[in-house]
């Protein structure tokens, strides 16, 4: 069975040179070319290809937001993102909005063709070479939370927290703590900062689930 497949990317020496690799392998056909996002999402509309070979970094409508609008008028669609980007952020963003694989633009001609033929299978790709940028955001991440617990809350801070999560407005815990507005309003910044949460409805849920509050 023949693989239909579009490339999206706005360099256009790399674009067409890419074509001509994969237009020499029997069982994938080039069907279409595009510069952009836009041009991907109407292609996709008028030749319903079976694998769409999608850059991030384009000008006006960028790979991902293509990728989320093309699944979202069909979710069949299998989007096969090729970027020059490695950053766990980008993989993370096109994963997040529905790509089956993500390559590194660096990567061997052999390995796009497999990843093609994987997701093609309705199966999904991740370059190996990718690895170690998510073991690093990993690991970054578990750096942050060991942070954050290296950093207890003071006793006031956790009587502003209980408060908070009782439903009191910062005037009411300023009176009843006899300190002013805007020293409530900087312990209240500095449980967030220390605890990783941004939201008093996200305050709340911590306080309920260590036990400083009951439900």
């Amino acid at each position: 069975m023949t693989i239909r497949v579009i490339l999206a990317d706005d360099h256009s020496v790399f674009r067409e040179g890419l074509c001509s690799l994969l237009r020499v392998e029997e069982d994938i056909d080039v069907v279409g070319l595009a510069a952009d996002g836009d041009a991907a999402i109407a292609l996709v509309q008028e030749l319903r290809p079976d694998v769409v070979v999608m850059d991030i970094a384009m000008p006006g409508c960028d790979g991902i937001e293509a990728t989320e609008r093309i699944l979202a008028e069909d979710p069949s669609q299998r989007i096969l993102a090729l970027s020059m980007h490695a950053d766990a952020q980008f993989m993370q963003k096109m994963f997040s909005v529905g790509a089956k694989g993500y390559l590194p633009k660096n990567c061997c001609f052999d390995e796009l063709v497999t990843a093609i033929r994987t997701i093609h299978e309705n199966g999904e790709y991740l370059s190996p070479s990718l690895n170690a940028a998510l073991l690093s955001d990993y690991i970054g991440l578990l750096a942050k939370e060991k942070e954050r617990n290296d950093r207890p809350l003071s006793d006031r801070e956790t009587e502003v927290l209980k408060m908070i999560a009782d439903g009191q407005h910062t005037k009411q815990i300023a009176d009843l703590l006899c300190i002013s507005v805007k020293t409530v309003e900087t312990h209240r910044r500095q449980i967030m900062e220390k605890l990783g949460i941004s939201t008093v409805a996200g305050l709340t849920r911590y306080a309920v689930r260590t036990g400083l509050v009951d439900l």
